[in-house]
């Protein structure tokens, strides 16, 4: 294992195309590898990279189902691997970091990561929180091959706002917004009930399963990059209203 190249995927069965994949990007051997036996055993793919630089290119190019970083890293740390891969993709993303600092936490999920682990971590922990993404991206991705045409979901419109769960896909007067699993799914939430104040607690719950357990700063920080989001391409949006106590609400302009 240790001594497979870098991006190699390390599916002992040959058989990556049933199975979901899982990028490991962290520079310390030791951990790709347990993690990649950890996986593995549980009846994932992985591809394993050492350094960001080396993982962004792979990442874009083939893209895993879901994507762990460290934070610390040579040539290019986590951080900035994300905002990098985040200008491209919404392929959902793990930090998994022994740095447990709350401002790279903060920091680590508006740049629009779906959930951060520190180490050391419980490998119990670690597959119940990448299956509930993926379950969370199955969610959101399972009405784009529906049975039949009438089962499509119905667009959502909200003034500015079209959201196509069928696709994924997100317009904000016309112009599309790139959003993760977890944001499309809060945002989502907020758009059913415009003008409804939803609290974090219901938040969580629209975005994370039940073995799950994230704190306001989660929902506090994926609100935060939502708005960042919307207001690049329309300087002027105010379409999420905070009610400061009590949670947030979607404004149908």
């Amino acid at each position: 294992m240790t001594s497979e190249p870098q991006g190699t995927d390390t599916d002992s069965d040959g058989e990556t195309d049933r199975r979901r994949t899982i990028a490991l990007v962290d520079d310390d051997r030791n951990i790709l590898t347990t993690l990649s036996i950890l996986l593995q055993s549980e009846g994932f793919a992985t591809r394993v990279y050492s350094d960001g630089h080396t993982a962004l290119g792979a990442l874009l190019e083939n893209p895993p189902d879901l994507a762990i970083f460290d934070i610390k890293m040579p040539r290019m740390n986590g951080l900035e691997l994300l905002e990098k891969f985040r200008d491209e993709s919404s392929v959902p993303v793990i930090f998994l970091t022994s740095r447990d600092e709350e401002p790279d936490e903060a920091l680590g999920l508006a740049l629009g990561a779906d959930d951060y682990i520190t180490k050391p971590f419980s490998q119990r922990l670690l597959v119940a929180r990448i299956r509930a993404i993926l379950r969370r991206s199955e969610l959101v991705r399972s009405s784009a091959t529906p049975s039949g045409k009438d089962d499509l979901p119905e667009p959502i419109v909200r003034g500015s706002l079209r959201m196509d769960p069928a696709r994924h896909e997100v317009t904000w007067k016309g112009l599309p917004v790139s959003l993760t699993v977890t944001e499309f799914l809060i945002l989502e939430a907020l758009a059913a009930r415009p003008g409804l104040v939803k609290s974090r607690n219901q938040l969580m719950d629209a975005a994370y399963s039940e073995d799950v357990f994230v704190d306001d700063r989660t929902i506090d920080s994926h609100i935060k990059r939502l708005r960042r989001k919307f207001r690049a391409v329309d300087p002027q949006f105010g379409g999420i209203d905070t009610l400061y106590g009590a949670g947030y609400s979607f404004t149908d302009d």
